[in-house]
C-alpha cells in the first residue's frame, strides 16, 4: 500500500433491503468486516422499513472492496421479489454513497463510485444509476428522482422508457437483487420524527410541505409514512446540507405543523452519523431524541 493511502479515508454508507432478519444482515455485515483495512463504526436495522444501514470507513481500494463483498452477499441473500417496507427502494444492495473524508476528495470518491458501480453491473449483471456529485445525468443527481416509482415502476419501465435507462449494466431489473443506486456525497442526515397518528395523515402532509421537491426546505427529502409496530406514523427524511437546512430548524417546523394539526410529536431518531458540528447547539432533549449520548456522532467514532 503507498504511503499516501494510509492517509486517506473514505466512508460508505450502504443501505441494505433487509430489515427483519438479523442473521441475513449478519452475513453481510461480516462481509464488509472481512476487509482488514476496514473498520464498520455502526450498523443498525428498522423492522418498519425493512432495510439495514452500515457505516464504514477505511483506505479508497479497501473500502470499495468491502462495498463490493457486502454487495455480492446481500445479493445471494435478499430476494427484492418478497421485499417489503416503508422506505423506498429500487433493490437488496439500495444504495451505496461513498463519502469523502480526511485526505480525500470529492472526485476521488466521483470516480470510486463510477467504478464501483461498472464493477457491480458487470459481475453481479445489477443495472447501476449514479447519483449525487457522481450522476451523469443533471437529473439523477437526487436520489429521489432516481428511485421515482421505487423497485416496481422500475420493473414496469425499464428497458421502454429511455430515461430510465441504467449508467451501467442490462436494462432490465436482477432476477432476485433489482437494481442500485451508486453515488459520492457529503455527510448526509438520516432522521426521523415520530407523530402520535396511526395512519400518516398528518405525517404525509407535513412532508410534502417541508421537502425540497415540493417547494419547501432547501437540501431536503421527505416522505411520511406509517409505523405499525408502534401504532404511530413518521417524517422520514434526508438532510443533504445540514449548514443550510439545520435539525433544528426541521424538527422545530414539524412541531408547528404537527401541533396546527393536533398531532403530537413524539419523539425523533438519527439512523447512522452524523457530524459533529450538525449537533451544535441543540440539545438532545429539545429535540426528542431519547438516550441520546453522542454514540452517533461520527468524529466520536473515529476517536474511539
Amino acid at each position: 500500500m503507498e504511503e499516501r493511502s494510509l492517509t486517506q479515508l473514505v466512508e460508505c454508507v450502504p443501505n441494505f433491503s433487509e430489515g427483519r432478519r438479523t442473521d441475513v444482515v449478519s452475513q453481510i455485515v461480516a462481509a464488509i468486516g472481512s476487509v482488514p483495512a476496514v473498520k464498520i463504526l455502526d450498523e443498525q436495522m428498522d423492522m418498519d422499513h425493512n432495510r439495514a444501514v452500515i457505516t464504514f470507513i477505511g483506505p479508497p481500494e479497501s473500502v470499495r472492496d468491502a462495498a463490493w463483498r457486502g454487495a455480492e452477499q446481500a445479493t445471494a441473500l435478499i430476494d427484492m421479489n418478497r421485499h417489503t417496507g416503508a422506505h423506498p427502494r429500487i433493490g437488496a444492495t439500495d444504495v451505496v454513497p461513498f463519502v469523502p473524508l480526511s485526505g480525500t476528495s470529492m472526485e476521488e470518491c466521483v470516480a470510486l463510485a463510477a467504478a464501483f458501480g461498472e464493477e457491480l453491473a458487470r459481475r453481479l449483471g445489477i443495472p447501476v444509476y449514479l447519483y449525487g456529485e457522481a450522476a451523469r445525468r443533471a437529473e439523477r443527481k437526487d436520489l429521489g428522482t432516481v428511485r421515482r416509482g421505487e423497485l416496481e415502476a422500475l420493473r414496469e419501465e425499464l428497458g421502454r422508457v429511455p430515461e430510465r435507462a441504467p449508467d451501467f449494466g442490462p436494462a432490465r431489473l436482477h432476477d432476485t437483487a433489482g437494481a442500485t443506486a451508486v453515488g459520492a456525497r457529503m455527510p448526509l442526515i438520516a432522521y426521523n420524527v415520530y407523530l402520535a397518528e396511526p395512519d400518516a395523515r398528518v405525517s404525509k402532509k407535513i412532508a410534502k410541505k417541508i421537502r425540497t421537491s415540493s417547494g419547501g426546505m432547501p437540501f431536503l427529502m421527505a416522505k411520511g409514512v406509517d409505523i405499525p409496530s408502534r401504532g404511530l406514523s413518521q417524517v422520514t427524511m434526508n438532510l443533504t446540507n445540514f449548514r443550510v437546512t439545520s435539525l433544528g430548524k426541521v424538527f422545530e417546523t414539524i412541531v408547528a405543523e404537527a401541533t396546527a394539526a393536533g398531532v403530537q410529536v413524539v419523539e425523533s431518531e438519527i439512523v447512522g452519523l452524523v457530524p459533529r458540528e450538525s449537533m451544535e447547539g441543540l440539545s438532545p432533549e429539545h429535540l426528542l431524541l431519547p438516550g441520546w449520548n453522542g454514540d452517533r456522532i461520527i468524529e466520536n467514532r473515529l476517536q474511539a
